[in-house]
């Protein structure tokens, strides 16, 4: 291992190269270098992946459909660096078979590398003249190449071979003749920055700058005992851990013991860097604290002669950056950019050590660092130092952990993955910093909370649940046209509901939809228990409840006197005065505080999802629009019409059979005009208002909503609702159901003909447990919706039940439906995950985003 992230440079002896294993990176630029007929291809084909494999010989073919024709290289070359340069750039391994003896094809190839932050590799196929010119004799295509051809490439090749170090290839591997070709093995070694495996958990100690009784005390805090965590967890050290303080010697005898012991990493800090190069003898400026690490290494010597030589190796050996925990992790001394991340190469290394600067100075004379964070939309978090702040804080997916321990400030640590942060007080100010500490920008910056970029044009979200899924670009456009001009504050815009499919259309006599097609599809999805909830009719409403200011302020960023939000399903917010959302939010706070749930749920904050009653509350324009409208035309239509027909009737006139329809479609007309009144009453304020929650999606560092099962969902929400004595909140009646269970089928089916008799809007049915999976691997509906009879007269009109209409209507289609339905909750779940776990704002609202913009998606709005 060594301080360029591993890449050794050597060239293996020709001696020892007999039955070898050739080390080959992972993601590397392998040059297969040897003249014509030295057996490149076939050591490609033996050793490599087909697709990994690019000839030129294939290339000049593209081009020109003979691989012979000479005439063609010079654009076969261009095709050939194209096609590498968009492997590298997706992080594949790719393998040039081309003779490449000249140094200038050699050193096209070094720089693709370098411009991809590769390790470029050199594989030499070094074979007798004799062998190259008996198998090209042997191919047709080959059979007239002049023998002089052969032999330039072999001199060319002789006078390479010392040389290909020199030209920037970082390994060299050197095969001499047929049989140590022959018994060579390629094996493929990952990057020592990529620790992808190991998942933690960490404590990530932010720089140290010889201030060992600090680092000390918060090793203590995290709970190591002598360098080890009972635990198992593993410290990952961002380097500065030299020079201004007082024990730089201390620090680094602690820090390689708990390397050496395995319960440790670390990265290396731009001080280490200069360290090594001082203890290497090269000429360093004492400047920066340096001086001060010398002067303690003069004593150290004395007590341990072999210090110097172990700290060189140490440092020697330390990788620019690690990329840990399955790829969601990077660790670093001064931050990188995605582009970077596990990749190797001096600008990698150079960026991970110093950072980047925008050429300016500030009026101290110190560098102005580009704020590479601010713009950072990468999936890993990236946890770095180098630049001290007074406080670590949040930056998209970055945090800064100096906090300027040396300076006087905190020395600081992260619990990764609890992204919780752990800090000591430094004992005094051991180093006066040239500018001070409260001036330090990065920390005190939010970054850019979204951007067009994030949202615009086709997109491909990654969930965790159903894979990339897909947003059109129209979709995308109209989604950002509601967004940008109607909905709430974005950063409390955590979570849209997803739409909801109904249960498959009934057969049964009279019905559209009932209870028994539910059940079915749950038990035929190996789904046995099953929760029928009631299905209120009110608007969808979301509230995201504080605990009080303080919170909503150091979470969301908020406002003074902001303490959540209360919005639609499509992100507006439900109420136009902001007063009247903050004395929901109080009633709510309320009811969680006097049933304990802050407590219970360790949280300091809580969303929940739910229906806001009554439904004329948010609907008052469409009822006048068009239900109230359909009612009172009935009304004028129907009696005058009925009284002719009956007097025309009592003349002895023969209209039987119309009058007879004529009632049926005016008592029709009725039901519809009941059906929708007995989901609208008169409110005043709040007065009259309810708020029926049935989910709590989320609370601090948790996705409730994928990890609490419905009735223990349903449990907490009974206690929030008893805690309530303002009248606000409602409850929600349910009724466990084993599909498996005939008797248990019943009785769901008559509970919900009972609810739905009494003037209810249906129920809704929904797995005991959440996430899962159909036997074909597919996700199991969330819930499915089976709406009551006479409830349905409002969707699909008042004689939607006439034999000859339920005939029609049976014939909807809900297979778009369906997958919306899961596309949906997918996201759903996904922007909750991303929530819980701290994500970056912009990270959250992808999902929340796509929701909304698969809503615009043409579907039955019936459905």
């Amino acid at each position: 291992m060594t301080g360029t992230d591993g890449s050794s440079g050597s060239t293996a002896p020709a001696a020892s190269a007999a039955g070898r294993s050739i080390a080959v990176t992972d993601l590397s630029l392998v040059v297969l270098i040897g003249a014509t007929g030295s057996g490149k291809s076939t050591f490609a084909a033996r050793h490599f992946k087909p697709t990994e494999v690019i000839s030129s010989d294939y290339c000049r073919g593209l081009v020109s459909d003979d691989e012979n024709d000479q005439s063609a290289t010079a654009d076969a070359f261009d095709v050939l660096h194209y096609i590498a340069g968009k492997r590298l750039a997706a992080g594949r391994r790719t393998v040039v078979d081309a003779t490449s003896v000249q140094p200038e094809a050699r050193r096209q190839l070094v720089k693709l590398a370098r411009e991809h932050d590769v390790l470029p590799i050199a594989i030499v196929l070094d074979v007798p003249e004799r062998v190259c010119a008996d198998r090209n004799a042997a191919r047709p295509e080959r059979a007239a190449l002049p023998r002089h051809v052969i032999q330039r490439h072999q001199r060319e090749l002789r006078r390479s071979l010392r040389g290909l170090e020199r030209e920037g290839f970082r390994k060299v591997h050197i095969l001499r003749g047929t049989e140590e070709i022959d018994a060579a093995r390629v094996v493929t070694e990952p990057r020592y920055n990529d620790l992808r495996h190991l998942t933690g958990p960490f404590d990530i100690v932010g720089d140290i700058h010889g201030c060992s009784v600090e680092l000390e005390a918060l090793l203590a805090r995290l709970g190591y005992d002598d360098g080890r965590h009972p635990e198992g967890r593993t410290a990952v050290f961002v380097g500065d851990l030299v020079d201004r303080g007082p024990d730089s010697p201390g620090v680094l005898r602690r820090v390689m013991s708990m390397v050496e012991a395995g319960t440790a990493l670390c990265v290396p800090g731009n001080h280490e860097n200069k360290l090594g190069r001082h203890l290497k003898g090269r000429q360093v400026q004492l400047t920066h604290g340096l001086a001060e690490t010398v002067e303690q290494f003069a004593a150290e010597d004395e007590r341990d002669p072999d210090f110097r030589r172990r700290v060189a190796a140490f440092i020697e050996g330390l990788v620019s950056h690690y990329v840990l925990d399955g790829g969601r992790l990077v660790v670093c001394h001064a931050g990188l950019p995605e582009k970077y991340h596990g990749r190797t190469s001096g600008r990698v290394r150079s960026h991970a050590l110093y950072g980047d600067t925008t050429g300016e100075t500030d009026e101290f004379g110190l560098p102005v660092r580009y704020p590479w964070a601010e713009d950072y939309r990468g999936r890993a978090a990236v946890v770095y130092g180098h630049t001290p702040v007074p406080a670590a804080s949040w930056i998209n997916n970055t945090i800064c952990l100096d906090t300027g321990a040396v300076f006087g400030g905190r020395l600081t640590a992260l619990r990764w993955p609890e992204r919780e942060l752990v800090d000591v007080p430094a004992e005094r100010v051991w180093y006066e910093p040239v500018r001070p500490l409260l001036n330090e920008a990065p920390g005190g910056r939010e970054g850019r909370p979204l951007d067009l970029g994030d949202v615009a044009g086709r997109r491909i979200v990654e969930t965790s649940r159903m894979g990339r899924l897909a947003v059109r670009e129209e979709n995308a456009a109209a989604a950002l046209e509601v967004m940008s001009r109607f909905a709430v504050d974005p950063r409390l815009l955590c979570h849209l509901p997803p739409t909801m499919a109904p249960c498959a259309t009934s057969a049964e006599e009279g019905f559209l939809e009932h209870p028994a097609e539910a059940f079915a599809y749950y038990r035929d999805a190996g789904v046995r228990e099953v929760v029928c909830e009631e299905k209120h009719m009110g608007s969808r409403a979301v509230a995201l409840v504080c605990r009080d200011e303080k919170a909503a302020t150091e979470r969301f960023g908020t406002a003074a006197g902001v303490t959540g939000t209360l919005h639609t399903r499509t992100g507006r917010p439900f109420f136009d005065d902001a007063a009247v959302t903050e004395q929901v939010l109080a009633r709510l706070r309320s009811a969680a505080e006097t049933a304990g749930l802050w407590e219970e749920l360790d949280t300091d904050w809580l969303l929940l999802d739910g229906e806001l009653l009554p439904w004329s509350l948010k609907a008052s324009g469409l009822l006048r629009t068009q239900y109230a409208a359909v009612g009172a035309a009935a009304g004028a239509a129907f009696p005058p019409a009925l009284a002719a027909l009956e007097s025309a009737a009592g003349r002895g006139a023969d209209v039987g059979g119309l009058l007879a329809r004529q009632r049926e479609r005016a008592a029709d007309a009725q039901a519809f005009t009941d059906a929708y009144r007995r989901y609208c009453w008169t409110t005043d304020g709040l007065a009259g208002v309810e708020f029926a929650p049935f989910q709590i999606l989320a609370a601090r560092g948790r996705s409730l909503a994928a990890e609490l099962p419905q009735d223990r969902q349903l449990a907490l929400l009974d206690r929030l609702a008893a805690g309530d004595g303002s009248g606000l909140l409602r409850t929600t009646r349910r009724l466990r159901v084993d599909t498996a269970d005939e008797a248990s089928v019943a009785a769901g089916t008559t509970w919900w003909l009972d609810l739905t008799a009494a003037g209810g809007e249906g129920m809704v049915v929904k797995p005991l447990a959440t996430g899962l999976r159909e036997p074909g691997g597919a996700l199991v509906q969330p819930g499915l919706k089976c709406r009551g009879r006479e409830y349905l007269r409002i969707i699909y009109g008042p004689e939607y039940t006439r034999p000859d209409h339920l005939v029609r209507l049976r014939q909807r289609a809900l297979g778009h439906k369906r997958s919306l339905a899961l596309r949906e909750y997918a996201l759903g779940l996904e922007a909750l995950d991303r929530l819980a776990g701290g994500e970056p704002l912009w990270r959250v609202h992808e999902p929340v985003f796509a929701v909304l913009a698969l809503e615009s998606e043409p579907v039955d709005p019936r459905l």
